[in-house]
């Protein structure tokens, strides 16, 4: 619909600029896998020969390996956790759920970091226990460390949904079935997990997208994923077109994940008509002790351990008089970039939310759509894609700022979207169509009425944005300004040389950060209970 008519008012074409802006807006997110569709086809044999290669093929599958070994782990360990902290009367299990959420907060890459300064060669442990005579520990790189490193950091991902949707399983289910003498562990695996599923595959897919999309823990632990090979690939010898074939395979595979995660849906229905019950807690008796320890061993793994060794490792370089002025310049560039990031997010996400929230259709579904299109490609390939581009047809952004910010606002503008749109549900349309009705233009309408009923949600949106775009590493390696230093890079780089009293710093500002964030959300989601 180009235009629209409001009851004896001469019609105005408010929706044809929003679907031009919001078009304008989906368009610039495509650029990237468009741009890597057109560069691979334009040397469509030797990408083919490269796609099909043996050492490809071993990517590929040692990629899907990761990512499947990851979310099974995650989610071994997510559920059982969820239960626990939820339905059982496990001794403080509030804070336990807390606790368990937290290991979000940590980057991948700082969190590979501790664990190599911990547990890898002449670390932490091994100094310790070298006294004992133990000469050697087990090999921390490889696929081992890669999977045990992002199984501890991306669990909450599947933890907090399962967590929600365990409070709002009608508790009369679970009593019907033990009325008909079922036992606890079957009523569990029949009435309760299936009802999980959805919680799980949605947590499951947000952990298979983080693995694929990786690129910091599996650098630092010297696994050759996909990401890995990538930038080794673009880097070591600057072959654009072989870089651009093996990007295309990391959003395929993306996209086989997503499409696995949508037909776990299927056609089942998981409410009731009954009103929901509380269930009571269920009595761990002899058990209590072995899931205090269960989860008292994830926590020291997951956050316990990083914590330390990267207050350690800062303390261990304090006093070796380490100079901090390479910290303060990093994350001021840090702050800058991923405040710019944010505004730009939020605006651009306002004619897609708008269009979306109140001109609901199958063109205005479309160009929403088109705007998360990002968010399920990894971050390496957007760089890519923008690096390319740059070079060929837009040599004045080339290594700027500004190439960097749109990067971060095509990987994370989902983020903005999402929440503008949410709380432009929440308003009542009748409040813009009165002020319509008495004489005000659309453009005054959104100033005076709309806007300040969307401050919290686009606030939200901003600082959803700003915290993502401040931890991510691959986009800021490949697309950063000569010179232009953040926190990130400054941690990858350390870490890659071993500096960890260098990498200490940065690290634990971002972890600060990201755990506040952590804490503004959960006490929300301990009120629900």
């Amino acid at each position: 619909m180009a235009v629209i008519a409001l009851p004896g008012r001469r019609t105005i074409d408010a929706p044809l600029v929003l679907i031009g802006l919001a078009a304008l807006v989906a368009a610039a997110m495509a650029l990237p896998p468009v741009y890597l569709l057109v560069r691979v086809a334009s040397d469509r044999s030797e990408a083919w020969d490269l796609i099909t290669s043996a050492s490809t093929v071993r990517a590929v599958w040692r990629t899907s390996l990761l990512a499947a070994a990851v979310t099974a782990s995650a989610a071994a360990i997510a559920v059982p956790a969820a239960w626990l902290t939820v339905r059982s009367d496990l001794p403080l299990r509030r804070l336990w759920a807390v606790l368990l959420a937290l290991p979000l907060a940590f980057p991948s890459y700082v969190g590979a970091f501790a664990f190599v300064a911990a547990l890898g060669p002449r670390g932490m442990l091994q100094d310790l226990l070298e006294p004992l005579g133990v000469g050697s520990l087990p090999e921390i790189y490889g696929f081992g460390g890669a999977w045990l490193a992002l199984t501890l950091f991306t669990f909450p991902y599947v933890l907090l949904p399962v967590r929600t949707a365990l409070r709002g399983i009608d508790s009369s289910l679970d009593e019907a079935s033990r009325g008909l003498g079922k036992g606890r562990v079957t009523t569990f695996l029949r009435v309760t997990l299936p009802q999980l599923r959805p919680a799980i595959a949605a947590g499951g897919l947000l952990v298979a997208l983080y693995t694929l999309s990786d690129f910091g823990a599996v650098s630092i632990l010297r696994f050759d994923s996909l990401t890995r090979v990538i930038y080794l690939r673009y880097t070591a010898s600057f072959d654009r077109s072989a870089a651009a074939s093996l990007a295309l395979i990391l959003v395929a595979l993306a996209l086989v994940v997503v499409s696995l995660e949508g037909a776990t849906r299927g056609r089942a229905r998981y409410h009731v008509a009954q009103g929901r019950g509380a269930a009571a807690p269920v009595r761990l008796g002899a058990w209590r002790w072995p899931a205090l320890a269960a989860c008292g061993a994830v926590v020291a793994l997951s956050l316990v351990l990083p914590a330390s060794v990267i207050l350690y490792w800062l303390v261990r370089g304090l006093t070796e008089g380490q100079s901090l002025g390479f910290v303060r310049e990093a994350a001021v560039n840090s702050v800058y970039a991923s405040a710019l990031a944010a505004g730009v997010a939020v605006v651009a996400a306002l004619p897609v939310a708008l269009l979306a929230a109140r001109r609901p259709g199958p063109l205005s579904g479309l160009l929403e759509r088109a705007t998360y299109a990002g968010f399920a490609l990894p971050g390496i390939t957007i760089a890519l894609a923008l690096v390319f581009f740059a070079s060929n047809y837009a040599l004045p952004l080339y290594q700027t700022l500004a190439l960097l910010v749109f990067a971060y606002v095509v990987r994370f503008l989902p983020q903005a979207v999402g929440a503008c749109r949410a709380t432009l549900l929440q308003i009542n349309p009748a409040t813009e169509e009165a002020a319509r009705g008495l004489g005000r233009g659309p453009a005054r309408v959104f100033a005076t009425i709309t806007m300040p009923q969307m401050l919290p949600g686009m606030s939200a949106g901003a600082a959803l944005v700003f915290l993502t775009a401040i931890k991510e590493l691959p986009a800021t390696l490949l697309l950063s300004p000569i010179g232009f230093d953040t926190l990130a890079t400054e941690i990858w780089s350390a870490s890659r040389e071993a500096l960890f009293a260098q990498a200490a710093l940065p690290a634990l500002i971002l972890v600060v950060v990201s755990a506040a964030a952590m804490m503004l959300m959960l006490p929300r989601e301990r009120e629900g209970r």
